[in-house]
């Protein structure tokens, strides 16, 4: 009689690991190729384009489109074809042999290739506090939590274009928006620098770091150091909202595929990994252009190459 705790094993050609916009442009190019493939969701359905208010720079939504919106038209147009899309999170995986297994917390899966999208994690500052205020004043989606800092005075840390982006964003809600950056100039693109440099709820510390949150029930303060002086202020805030990278999410396939020095998947011109018939596309082998539609270009071009390695895989039966 087998094990009641055993796992049962489902057959797929082609399973994709992670729903944002690669993993979506991969399922509707799979299931164009008649693949019926299985997407697993992961745990933000979507990725992270989901949790941008929104995006207006994806091609033909010359008005801009939310990201929660983009995603579920991209869900739609994939389910149309034929992708299966299974809200759960693979906790394990197996790719030192074919077929490869793939396991959930309700299931194991065997597929004969594979597709990585499993994006990339908000970096955090890892300073006193931080953990300890997550949910009560700390948060590194603006979308997501703007609403609560409604008439508040809030930070945001970090320079680059999602910082400007969120930002911008919470001054729907906020009283002021004061960017803490590292260095002295932004490394935004223009038209959001302009955006907030002429925006009058946003305010600016340059050369600056967080060094500590520091509250009670709820956020009170950040403690800050300027890197140039040396000078430590306390600077009064309601909440910290951090946008300072990302960090790729490998943790599954360490030891299994190279990867490089930060721990991004290396993949070659035809977004194969080191492991045959097993592909990646998106943030995850994507440190520099971080983009929704490089992303979805991405998982189109990995789903058309594991549509060649399946049939190459079935000619040679």
């Amino acid at each position: 009689m087998a094990n009641q705790n055993e796992k049962l094993v489902e057959k797929r050609d082609l399973i994709i690991l992670g729903s944002g916009p690669a993993g979506l442009a991969a399922a509707l190019y799979a299931a164009r190729a008649d693949l019926n493939p299985l997407i697993l969701t992961g745990m933000t359905l979507h990725g992270q384009a989901s949790t941008t208010d929104i995006i207006e720079n994806y091609p033909g939504f010359p008005e801009g489109i939310s990201g929660p919106e983009l995603g579920q038209l991209f869900q739609a147009q994939a389910e149309r074809f034929g992708a299966d899309v299974e809200m759960d999170q693979a906790i394990k995986v197996d790719l030192e042999k074919t077929p490869y297994t793939v396991e959930t917390y309700g299931k194991k899966y065997e597929a004969k290739s594979l597709i990585i999208t499993t994006g990339a994690t908000s970096r955090k500052l890892n300073v006193p506090g931080e953990k300890d205020f997550v949910g009560r004043g700390v948060s590194y989606c603006g979308t997501c939590d703007g609403w609560f800092f409604k008439g508040k005075d809030i930070v945001v840390v970090g320079g680059g274009d999602s910082a400007l982006e969120e930002g911008l964003f919470l001054t729907r809600f906020a009283n002021t928006v004061t960017i803490i950056h590292r260095r002295d100039a932004l490394r935004a693109g223009a038209i959001l620098q302009n955006r907030a440099f002429s925006n009058p709820k946003i305010k600016f510390i340059w050369d600056t770091v967080v060094t500590e949150i520091i509250g009670d029930d709820a956020v009170k303060a950040v403690k800050l150091e300027n890197v140039k002086t040396g000078e430590e202020t306390i600077y009064n805030t309601n909440g910290v909202f951090i946008f300072i990278g990302h960090d790729p999410n490998t943790e599954l396939f360490k030891g299994q595929i190279e990867l490089d020095e930060s721990e991004y998947i290396l993949i070659d011109k035809h977004m194969e990994t080191s492991a045959s018939g097993v592909f990646a596309a998106g943030e995850v082998a994507d440190p520099d252009f971080r983009q929704v539609i490089t992303s979805a270009g991405m998982g189109a071009a990995a789903a058309m190459r594991a549509t060649r390695y399946l049939e190459e895989l079935e000619e040679t039966k």
